[in-house]
């Protein structure tokens, strides 16, 4: 198969390396590396079954290339292509350009062994930091607003350097947990407050991704189980759980995407929430935050072994409060392995 990719993530699949300005080609059996002089060592020193070609202009080598080989068809994602760059790689070839969007999300669905045993290591390392961000809060951050939080979570999260973040953490309290993806605000944390953290961070490129809704208490943490003063929230919140619980006990291989989503959004629509739960239950997670399969109610998708996708139900109450409760799972052996 004849295809380009230029996203990072998609070459860094392809080849084991990958940079800011680069691009992959690949040209029945053989494969290119372009980028340009700043990356050469590295690119030298880690890119796997590809050559490795130095060039300023990425374009006009790849347009070479491509004439050079003679192929009528060459695959590309539109998705990953401005206007201005596509035009430059295509001007007067022969060669026909068929889109494939998310060409390398699909390829990527199915994970390896290896690939589970470092997405493991990403969750196990994101709940370490959850717990410790924890302790943090009970011993100096209370009454700090959002901004503060957020900074802290970000520090945590990253083991002050260590690692990249999957994303900007989400840090909410009470009101502003009702926005999914809500902004820090000056908003102070105390005693009794709802607070809403959905952070993560990368291991070896590999993603995690755990949202948590806690009670703030002298001695609180991020495990499921909550309590909160307010009854209504109370029961928006063991709704979440249960709904939580429910997908990842009954979810298995075979199902279509759209059947788990229902396993979440049943339980909550009866419990009188639904118009309140605004989001799809999940989406998968591997080198990028979002990647395939979508588990949405419209989704089609047939979920295999090898998939990795997160279960995050929610309940959303504008000006009073959000809850979110989010894990990541692996499909092994039909059923949901809790990552």
């Amino acid at each position: 198969m004849n295809y380009i990719v230029k996203d990072e993530n998609a070459i860094y699949y392809e080849c084991g390396y990958s940079s800011d300005n680069a691009l992959f080609l690949k040209l029945g059996s053989e494969a290119f590396f372009i980028t340009d002089s700043r990356y050469a060592i590295e690119a030298q020193e880690s890119v796997q079954n590809a050559t490795v070609i130095i060039e300023g202009d990425l374009y006009t080598k790849a347009h070479k290339l491509i004439q050079q080989s003679k192929i009528k068809k060459l695959t590309y994602d539109p998705k990953e292509w401005s206007l201005f760059h596509f035009h430059k790689l295509t001007k007067g070839l022969k060669t026909k350009f068929k889109e494939a969007p998310d060409f390398s999300h699909n390829k990527r669905i199915i994970k390896s062994e290896s690939e589970l045993v470092l997405l493991k290591k990403a969750v196990k390392l994101g709940k370490k930091a959850f717990d410790t961000l924890a302790k943090e809060i009970q011993a100096n951050w209370l009454k700090e607003d959002e901004y503060a939080l957020t900074y802290l979570a970000k520090s945590v999260l990253s083991d002050y350097g260590k690692y990249d973040l999957s994303f900007d953490p989400i840090v909410a309290i009470n009101a502003n947990a009702a926005k999914p993806h809500a902004l820090p605000t000056a908003t102070k944390l105390h005693k009794k407050d709802l607070l809403l953290v959905d952070a993560g961070l990368k291991y070896q490129r590999y993603c995690s991704d755990r949202t948590r809704t806690v009670s703030v208490s002298k001695n609180f943490g991020f495990e499921t189980e909550q309590y909160f003063k307010s009854k209504k929230i109370q029961k928006a919140y063991d709704l979440v759980l249960k709904a939580h619980d429910n997908a990842i006990e009954k979810a298995r291989s075979g199902m279509k995407a759209k059947e788990i989503d229902a396993l979440t959004r049943d339980i909550i629509t009866k419990g009188g929430y639904g118009e309140y739960f605004v989001h799809s239950t999940g989406h998968g997670v591997g080198l990028d935050i979002h990647e395939m399969p979508y588990i949405s109610a419209k989704s089609d998708t047939i979920i295999e072994d090898g998939m990795v996708y997160t279960i995050e139900p929610g309940i959303y109450i504008p000006g009073e409060f959000g809850i979110r409760i989010e894990d990541m799972v692996a499909m092994v052996d039909g059923k949901v392995e809790v990552l």
